[in-house]
């Protein structure tokens, strides 16, 4: 019991890395679509890969770990706060999504991906005090749709390649 609890400790360590490292690798690309707020999501694969391996808690564990981190080494308090709030309104319809048994890998990283994008909508109508942000939601929405099917896919090759290791649930 010790030696998977250690195992799955320097896992989580070491995707944690994998994230903060997507993050930063990111935060370099230049990715500008003439709006504000598309991202290619990168170091959200490992968020998906642990929700898959080993479930909802570690995964949000690792989420919430990768936004402050990230946000303390490479941003500000304001790319903090719209950070979290695409992390938890993504990670809560992922888990749905996913517990409905009905989507794939690739299905539940795309209503991450969209979902992402209506948590940070959220923080800019209460930061700006208009909706007029939420004009941005069909164009962020097909965005996140794409971003997310390839993170998902990228998973998906992922956890058929490591199928039966790491320790996770299934």
């Amino acid at each position: 019991m010790r030696q998977e609890i250690r195992e799955k400790t320097a896992y989580m360590g070491v995707l944690l890395s994998l994230s903060l490292l997507l993050s930063y690798v990111e935060s370099l690309i230049p990715f500008y679509f003439g709006v504000p707020g598309i991202k290619l999501g990168l170091a959200n694969l490992a968020v998906v890969i642990v929700l898959y391996w080993y479930g909802w808690r570690e995964a949000i564990a690792l989420n919430v770990m990768r936004v402050l981190l990230s946000g303390f080494l490479f941003g500000n308090l304001f790319m903090i706060m719209y950070s979290l709030a695409g992390a938890v309104c993504s990670f809560l319809m992922m888990c749905f999504v996913r517990k409905t048994g009905k989507f794939s890998v690739v299905g539940v990283s795309i209503s991450g991906g969209i979902f992402h994008n209506v948590g940070q909508l959220g923080v800019a109508v209460f930061v700006t005090e208009t909706v007029a942000a939420v004009s941005y939601l069909p164009v962020l929405a097909a965005a996140g749709t794409v971003t997310g099917m390839l993170i998902g896919l990228t998973a998906a090759e992922v956890l058929k390649h490591t199928k039966g290791y790491m320790g996770r649930k299934g």
